[in-house]
């Protein structure tokens, strides 16, 4: 069978890129399919030395630094790539990926990330945070995300079959699409981040300085607590906020971005990984779980599904379930009291639940389900009615 790998963008070598990475070591042979690809040469290993084909918005001015910008255009440039030698298309998609064209002889699989975040229910608060609230310029960005969301759910209709990666995109792709999709966790490469069980005095956070990652909301929680450390490690637009929110407390220890080696030996030797964002899945707390680390999280979206609390079974870690400094400083006291309860060996266990290996047993099963009962779902839905 000839298959066809279709993708929103490669711009990094970051979550959805990881999860294209397994999806090709199951399929094998596939051709790759991208609105534009402006990978560096040593993020491109997970490609497998394939071509990527990309569409007509790779050659538009500005694009490598801007492409998003044309945000507009994104449907009619995914609508042409041409598919139909293809016998099963599987779009991984967080954007317009799924919305590729496909004929009724074609099986097309979504892996869906998200239905787009910035065009449903967060649009207000991304024009918030790029500060397009008011005027001509933000009436038109909400005209533009109004006729990108008539667009997006007409298309959900065009995947035959939906793959979600965690229950709380299942839930979201039911409430948006109102289609139903099965849970298939995305790969944690456990096997690089060793488990350790001398840990030291102190806590860690870490993650693309982002809005919604909300890092100076821990840095503040941190200000508040001067005989709790505080170990940060990333960089990005928000730099400057974290630093602020920091105001050089001696307890804040501000290190910028760092490979993952340092990553990872901080996450090993960390009494607690602190996660404030409201995230798909998020794999980071994952990897802070295989070094043996327990998580302090925000206790929504798929960190209800990532982290054991206390209380159940074999905990994890420990919710706070406000982002505020407030509560972050309660959860933090909590976890003093009963870290006790939590050991690196249960962290270590929950985290291997997400490994690649489960990730490809669970992805090849869904794949040879669907195309074994392929023949028989298509004379079902196109059989004529008499």
């Amino acid at each position: 069978m000839r298959i066809a790998v279709v993708c929103d963008w490669f711009v990094s070598y970051a979550g959805s890129e990881r999860v294209v990475e397994q999806i090709l070591e199951v399929v094998g042979e596939a051709d790759v399919f991208a609105l534009v690809d402006f990978l560096s040469p040593e993020d491109r290993g997970f490609l497998g030395g394939r071509a990527v084909k990309t569409s007509f918005i790779q050659k538009l001015p500005f694009a490598r630094a801007r492409f998003r910008n044309y945000l507009p255009l994104f449907p009619m440039a995914i609508e042409q790539f041409d598919l139909s030698p293809y016998d099963v298309v599987i779009s991984s998609s967080h954007a317009v990926a799924k919305g590729v064209l496909t004929s009724p002889s074609q099986i097309h699989i979504c892996m869906c990330h998200s239905p787009m975040r910035y065009a449903w229910d967060q649009e207000a608060e991304y024009l918030k945070e790029a500060k397009r609230e008011r005027g001509l310029s933000a009436q038109l960005i909400r005209f533009f995300l109004h006729r990108i969301r008539i667009w997006d759910y007409v298309s959900a209709a065009r995947v035959d079959y939906f793959l979600a990666n965690s229950d709380f995109i299942r839930q979201r792709i039911a409430k948006i699409y109102r289609r139903d999709a099965r849970v298939i966790y995305p790969p944690v490469d456990v096997q690089k981040f060793e488990q350790r069980l001398e840990k030291e005095d102190f806590y860690l956070t870490a993650s693309r300085l982002v809005p919604y990652k909300r890092v100076a909301l821990i840095v503040e929680a941190f200000r508040k607590m001067p005989n709790r450390k505080l170990v940060v490690i990333g960089d990005g637009p928000e730099a400057v906020r974290v630093r602020e929110a920091a105001g050089g407390a001696p307890n804040i220890i501000l290190m910028g971005y760092h490979p993952t080696s340092v990553l990872r030996d901080h996450m090993q030797r960390a009494k607690a990984f602190v996660f404030a964002a409201r995230e798909d899945f998020g794999i980071m707390p994952l990897e802070a779980q295989a070094c043996g680390t327990p998580v302090i999280a925000y206790g929504a979206g798929g960190s209800l599904e990532t982290v054991r609390p206390l209380g159940v079974d074999r905990p994890t870690g420990l919710f706070f379930h406000k982002q505020s400094p407030e509560s972050i400083c309660d959860a933090v006291e909590q976890f003093e009291l009963h870290a006790g309860e939590i050991s690196p060996a249960d962290c270590r266990a929950h985290a291997e639940f997400f490994s690649i290996a489960n990730f490809r047993h669970a992805f090849r099963g869904a794949l040879d389900e669907v195309i074994a009962n392929w023949g028989t779902a298509v004379e079902r839905l196109y059989r004529p009615r008499l």
